[in-house]
């Protein structure tokens, strides 16, 4: 999923950068739309419409959260635009084709792990709670969510670690490649110096 929505994003974000005007627009416009939707809501929307399981919050959460890459990837892009190096290539002849994929795309690429980790964390917050709900994997499958939702009649009975154990897990898991990602960014911001 997070794969998927940082290609997504990072196509979306590359286009819109390079080309500007109208494609700048739609684009954008598109990725602002879909940010004003909840990435929850719209995968609790999807998985009413085509039934529980893994693949439906996936394809939705990742629809939901390729405009945090595609903003990221605009602004660089739109950055590296403006570099002399570009206007060099242009004068010698070579194509918008070319100038994105040979030198933005690698000049730009080291930043967009950093959001991807950060996506990751969220997504796999809202793929909890949709298990939580009932509306994630289906029942007997092994899932941090479905462990919280099923621990949550124990708590009741006196016995709290079956669903405090997976919310710790979880939240370790978040922070951990919130961490990385942070990481990650820190070390692109010292070469980039």
């Amino acid at each position: 999923m997070v794969v998927f929505s940082t290609l997504l994003g990072a196509a979306v974000g590359v286009a819109a950068g390079w080309r500007g005007g109208l494609l700048d627009s739609l684009l954008s416009r598109g990725s602002e739309l879909t940010l004003a939707f909840p990435g929850l809501l719209l995968a609790i929307l999807i998985v009413s419409v085509y039934g529980e399981g893994l693949m439906a919050p996936v394809v939705a959460l990742a629809i939901a959260y390729f405009p945090y890459v595609s903003r990221l990837t605009r602004s660089l892009v739109l950055a590296e635009r403006e570099r002399p190096y570009i206007a060099a290539y242009k004068v010698q002849g070579h194509s918008g084709a070319q100038i994105c994929l040979r030198h933005v795309i690698p000049n730009i690429a080291p930043v967009v792990p950093a959001q991807s980790t950060v996506n990751f964390g969220y997504a796999l917050i809202d793929l909890a709670g949709l298990s939580f709900l009932g509306l994630g994997v289906p029942a007997l499958t092994p899932d941090w969510g479905r462990m919280v939702f099923d621990g949550k009649s124990a708590i009741q009975s006196g016995y709290p670690l079956s669903a405090i154990v997976p919310c710790v897990v979880i939240v370790l898991t978040v922070v951990a490649f919130n961490v990385v990602g942070e990481r990650w960014a820190d070390r692109v911001a010292g070469r980039r110096r």
